[in-house]
Formats: structure tokens, C-alpha cells, sequence
């Protein structure tokens, strides 16, 4: 998935850090913009790429290939298993979501 909110909390963590060490923090850098679109377009591939790969090791281990384990394939059958069910979690909040401001009465 993304790093963004990782790195994000990584930021206000040092910044929290200087406070504590009794320092003036630094004037934050302003973060880019991040277009909402492309960052769901770019997590969904991801999914995709994932339970495509998982669909493939699946194979590979049926047909009886050389260097394909059981190990291998459970695991990247749960990686996709959650990357999955990640993105269904997100897409209810953003319905949610949704539902909730189209109901806000104005």
C-alpha cells in the first residue's frame, strides 16, 4: 500500500521529539498534494497485482512446478486475503461517508 501516513506520523513525531528536547521546531515543509483520485486508482492496481500473483502460485504449485511450496502459496494467498478485505473496509467508510454528508441538511 502507500507509505504516505507513515511518513506523515514519522514528521510529527520528530517534530513532537524537538518540543520535548525544549528546541524551537523547524517551519514544516509543505507536503505535496496528493490527488484522492489517482491514490484509490493506484491502491486498487495494487490489490489487483497482488491476487493476480496469489492466483498464479496457485497454479504453479497445482501443475507441480520445481521451487513452488505450500508456504509460499498460503502466504500470498493471505496477503491478497487482506489487501482485500482492506479495500472493501475502505470502500464502506467512503460509502459511509458519503451517505453521511449527502444526509447533512444544509
Amino acid at each position: 500500500m502507500s507509505t504516505q501516513g507513515i511518513n506523515q506520523l514519522l514528521g510529527e513525531l520528530k517534530a513532537m521529539s524537538v518540543l520535548a528536547a525544549g528546541k524551537q521546531p523547524a517551519a514544516p515543509a509543505q507536503a505535496p498534494e496528493v490527488d484522492f483520485s489517482s491514490v484509490l486508482q493506484s491502491t486498487l492496481e495494487q490489490v489487483n497485482q497482488v491476487q493476480q500473483t496469489s492466483q498464479e502460485l496457485q497454479k504453479r504449485f497445482e501443475l507441480g512446478e520445481e521451487g513452488v511450496n505450500i508456504q509460499d502459496v498460503m502466504v500470498t494467498m493471505q496477503k491478497a486475503s487482506l489487501s482485500f478485505q482492506t479495500m472493501v473496509q475502505a470502500r464502506n467508510k467512503l460509502v459511509s461517508a458519503y451517505q453521511e454528508i449527502m444526509n447533512t441538511q444544509v
